[in-house]
């Protein structure tokens, strides 16, 4: 009597486990599928994600070049032609930082004369636009490093043309990191500080 209770126990035992080893089971190889879908789903997301990435540099390579249309058809209408790049100059005065988004949102930069020709012609332009008395802020400043004065990318300039007869420029010290061209002295450079308002030149690369 005691042996068939336990034999009935074991197999009631057995019909129950069973099942539920069967849906364990079950359960493990319908996660399995779940976890390859999502993987290949992830794949292709990155895929689609690597594509829009192309396009998006393709567009902005397309809106560079139309910037540099736009500097040739319209700015240099404008403004004054020299080799390589246009200026056109802004009567609005403006503080340092001001003046330079302002050039960087017309797909510019903050003029910058590189040579002599280049630091002339900029004089006469602005002599002629602006005023013979007038003074524009160039595209140059020595805010990292006293003393070190750098373009826009960072790099030492050059060319320079700081007036050094009678001032002895620069000489403003830590309190004047910006520069300045004066056309009542020919063109000459001097330090300002960056907070002072003046007219400025924006400069266009041209090919």
């Amino acid at each position: 009597m005691k042996v068939n209770m336990i034999f009935r126990g074991v197999a009631l035992l057995l019909c129950i486990m069973c099942p539920a080893h069967c849906l364990l089971e079950q359960n493990t190889q319908t996660k399995n599928e779940m976890k390859d879908v999502l993987l290949e789903s992830g794949a292709t997301h990155s895929t689609a994600i690597e594509e829009l990435r192309k396009q998006i540099g393709e567009i902005v390579k397309e809106l560079n070049a139309l910037k540099e249309v736009h500097a040739l058809q319209l700015v240099c209408l404008k403004g004054i032609k020299v080799p390589g790049k246009c200026f056109l100059a802004s009567p609005v005065k403006k503080n340092f930082y001001d003046a330079t988004d302002d050039c960087i949102l017309q797909g510019g930069s903050l003029g910058t004369p590189v040579t002599g020709n280049e630091n002339y012609q900029l004089y006469v332009y602005v002599h002629e636009m602006i005023g013979p008395k007038e003074q524009i802020w160039l595209g140059i400043n020595d805010m990292l490093k006293e003393g070190e004065w750098v373009d826009k990318s960072g790099s030492r300039i050059r060319f320079q043309n700081w007036e050094t007869e009678v001032t002895r420029q620069p000489v403003g010290g830590r309190s004047q990191n910006c520069a300045f061209m004066s056309v009542i002295d020919s063109g000459k450079w001097f330090d300002e500080n960056c907070r002072a308002v003046k007219a400025f030149v924006c400069e266009f690369n041209i090919v």
